[in-house]
């Protein structure tokens, strides 16, 4: 065999006593080299393979924080991560902890953290916690760690998608079976982030998410929905008024419809407004044929007034004298423009309504209360026939007042001509001077 070539010997002989950084970085030069070539060959090295085939992140969205006070007062930030088989989970870390992530990276990555030189960095930068993290301090780097994350992300796949990033985001026993209560019964604090708002400090809070039981077992129609079982106990994040709340179960969130959740402490919802029999005015944004005996069917565009709004998505409208259930997510609120690019919710199909729920099962023994459709009726006309009678007494009111304008105002009375005695007795003496020369 014949020995390599001599350049060859001396360029290896080289290479040998460069420092571990440039051995690295030769050997990434040579694998990204071996990887042209195969690419060439119309080849896919493993390493490329591996890439394509191995998890990783889509997305991290900061949800907010949680006040919690086991095994003392702490702080734990709300993840949701999507990965890439599109899959969300919930989790929740310590700022210390990303922290000591973070430092770890840098630790791997000298050259992306700019050790080697500032001009070459691309990991982002983040803050170093405080001595004593606080409800503030908590609150405050919320912006700072949603824009480390999102730059993160953005990074070639040999960091973003790098071992030390998944392990971080891996749900964790204790992300699904977080103690709920303290010694003392006391339940962690949330903090949702307003995404919709620029400071952190528009942050709601704090919250305590409402729990409710679900009636019957739910199996999800889409990813984004969450399924749960007979007697499941989820935490509302989000009330939509069309009827589908995004909801939290252990480590997993995603839309139910309202109709499948009751409240803990009794069956009936203590936010549901009462029926305005004077309506509210809106316009149906999509044709629905009723199901029901006591739905309506309407057509695109038809003006209607909303009587009811109920929160499984339900509404009772008027249309006339006539009365019944329409969906809320096919209705428009009259003079308000659609937005731009519309609610995603709208794609979603139409929740259920309770009566369709079939082996419903409350831990109530008390019924839900419910307004029938003759009550409906009967206080519609009612009112209808209060708000008639105002309207015709306005007209003749109306017309009196014009008329009284239109009728044309009587003349002033002309004096009479003064005589000539009178004149020459009390004006200017020009003025009797022409009435003598007149004479």
């Amino acid at each position: 065999m014949k020995s390599p070539p001599t350049v060859y010997r001396a360029e290896h002989r080289a290479a040998l006593t460069v420092s571990n950084l440039h051995s690295t970085v030769l050997s990434h030069t040579v694998a990204g080299a071996s990887l042209i070539h195969l690419q060439h060959q119309k080849a896919i090295s493993p390493e490329h393979y591996r890439v394509m085939t191995d998890p990783y992140i889509r997305h991290i969205q900061l949800l907010g924080f949680e006040k919690r006070f086991l095994p003392s007062q702490h702080y734990v930030y709300m993840f949701m991560v999507k990965w890439k088989d599109l899959t969300e989970k919930l989790v929740y870390r310590k700022f210390t902890e990303i922290y000591e992530f973070h430092k770890a990276l840098k630790e791997m990555f000298p050259i992306e953290a700019g050790d080697i030189s500032k001009e070459h960095r691309t990991i982002p930068h983040l803050p170093a916690p405080k001595w004593f993290d606080g409800l503030r301090s908590t609150e405050n780097r919320q912006v700072t760690l949603s824009d480390y994350f999102s730059s993160l992300l953005s990074l070639p796949p040999k960091i973003s998608r790098c071992p030390h990033v998944l392990n971080l985001f891996q749900v964790r026993p204790d992300d699904v079976n977080h103690v709920a209560n303290n010694i003392n019964g006391r339940k962690p604090e949330t903090f949702l982030l307003n995404t919709t708002k620029k400071n952190v400090s528009d942050i709601t809070g704090p919250i305590i998410l409402q729990s409710y039981r679900v009636i019957a077992d739910y199996e999800k129609n889409s990813k984004s929905e969450l399924p749960a079982k007979n007697g499941d106990v989820v935490e509302v994040v989000e009330k939509s008024e069309n009827g589908w709340w995004f909801c939290q179960l252990r480590n997993k969130r995603g839309w139910m419809p309202a109709a499948y959740l009751e409240p803990l402490d009794g069956p009936d919802e203590s936010e549901e407004q009462d029926p305005n029999y004077e309506g509210e005015l809106h316009i149906t944004t999509k044709e629905y044929t009723g199901e029901l005996d006591d739905e309506l069917s309407l057509t695109e565009g038809e003006n209607v007034e909303v009587i009811h709004k109920l929160l499984d998505g339900w509404w009772v409208v008027r249309k006339g004298s006539i009365t019944g259930y329409f969906p809320a997510m096919y209705l428009q609120k009259s003079g308000e423009a659609a937005p731009a690019n519309g609610n995603p919710l709208k794609r979603k199909g139409l929740p259920p309504r309770r009566s369709t729920i079939s082996n419903a099962k409350s831990i109530h023994k008390q019924r839900r209360k419910q307004i029938s459709q003759e009550t409906y009726r009967r206080n519609s006309k009612k009112y209808l026939k209060q708000r008639q009678p105002i309207a015709d007494s306005k007209s003749p009111v109306i017309t009196e007042n014009k008329e009284v304008e239109n009728k044309s105002k009587p003349q002033p009375a002309i004096p009479p001509r003064p005589s000539r005695e009178l004149i020459l007795d009390r004006c200017s003496e020009n003025t009797k001077n022409k009435i003598r020369t007149l004479n």
